[in-house]
């Protein structure tokens, strides 16, 4: 489980974090929503100790995130795999680079045939079997995330963090995206946060919403109690996100 408590995070005079409290369960999926700048992405980089708190706690199995010696912070990030905004991955690098890079850089000593085989299982997980040559200027959008998603899943995470892994997509795209998240949820078994401005992704993959507004966490519970709420800021949401 992971457990944040009284989270507040500034930079400079602009306060992002007000007191974030939030209880993520083992195995769910939360889909964490809110307008564009409201530190959706500052709060899940807490998670992974990416960010120190001004005040407050972040809770990961037992262990407080912000009080780990570094060496132990390495080692709870094992257990996390990251799908950035951007996918960001190394133009100079082919798919198959990029994918192995999280082993290569690990201290598992796996050899060239393991991850060679690694790299193949986790292309036919997210659909993009044969790709390992090619590099990222041959991708499209939808290809880049999934490239990234399996850099992501290659370590065999517990966690999986997404930061709005359908922006830049059209439709269709964005949608096929959504389907392989709650998929592989399902079938890894694996806690998943999804940040994402995306009423859809909401719709497509969430057990419980988080709504996150003022610096706050507004709002939370199910999907359906999302969109069925009379509340005039979650209307005023839902409505510019043309539900």
């Amino acid at each position: 489980m992971i457990e944040i408590v009284d989270l507040h995070k500034s930079f400079g005079e602009n306060k992002v974090l007000k007191g974030i409290n939030l209880k993520i369960d083992s195995g769910e999926t939360i889909v964490v929503i809110g307008k564009s700048g409201c530190g959706k992405s500052v709060l899940i980089k807490h998670i992974v100790g990416l960010l120190i708190p001004d005040s407050g706690t972040v809770k990961v199995e037992d262990q407080i995130i912000n009080e780990l010696e570094m060496k132990d912070l390495y080692k709870l990030r094992r257990k996390f795999g990251f799908l950035f905004q951007g996918a960001a991955l190394f133009d100079s690098m082919t798919v198959e680079e990029n994918i192995s890079l999280p082993l290569v850089d690990s201290a598992n000593g796996y050899t060239n045939t393991e991850i060679n085989s690694l790299v193949e299982k986790m292309l036919e997980m997210v659909e993009l079997p044969g790709t390992q040559k090619l590099k990222p200027a041959e991708l499209s959008g939808g290809m880049k995330k999934r490239v990234a998603l399996a850099r992501a899943l290659i370590t065999n995470p517990d966690y999986i963090l997404y930061d709005e892994p359908t922006t830049g997509l059209d439709p269709i795209m964005a949608d096929s995206i959504d389907k392989l998240i709650k998929d592989l949820t399902d079938k890894l078994n694996v806690t998943s946060i999804v940040v994402t401005h995306d009423m859809y992704s909401v719709k497509n993959v969430a057990n419980k919403v988080a709504m996150m507004h003022d610096g706050k966490i507004y709002f939370i519970g199910s999907q359906e109690q999302l969109i069925n709420s009379d509340d005039p800021i979650i209307l005023q949401f839902i409505k510019r996100t043309e539900i």
